[in-house]
């Protein structure tokens, strides 16, 4: 007997990740790259607003990283509230990687679903 399973293997998050085709099951899996960035974004965030750095470029000294990869990563924070939501539960679609949301994306949150290629099918949060 022979089992034949079709699937293709893509790099998500600088790691090789087994895709089975539409309407296999599935256990959704987080990026653990994109929730590891989201994270720090988050937490740098919540630094600066709280005055603990006065400037970005003291914040990155603090942490020992470049003012340009602090900043692209801070960015992260202006995704929509149900992009972060899917990032975070492994529901995020194929096109949204860190190496896509480190380059430039769209600042209205519809844009960024269309962008992304990401309808968000539940949201109720306004722009």
């Amino acid at each position: 007997m022979t089992i034949h399973v079709p699937f293709r293997v893509v790099k998500r998050g600088g790691r090789k990740e087994m895709v089975l085709p539409q309407g296999a099951a599935q256990a959704p899996k987080p990026d653990n790259t994109l929730v590891k960035a989201l994270a720090r974004a988050f937490r740098w965030k919540r630094m600066l607003e709280s005055g603990d750095f006065v400037t970005v470029a003291e914040l990155a000294a603090r942490e020992g990283i470049a003012v340009s990869y602090l900043a692209r990563v801070l960015r992260l924070t202006q995704l929509a509230p149900d992009l972060v939501e899917a990032i975070l539960d492994g529901q995020q679609g194929p096109g949204v990687t860190l190496a896509r949301l480190m380059g430039s994306f769209p600042a209205p949150w519809t844009e960024q679903r269309i962008a992304l290629d990401r309808c968000a099918v539940n949201s109720t949060s306004a722009d």
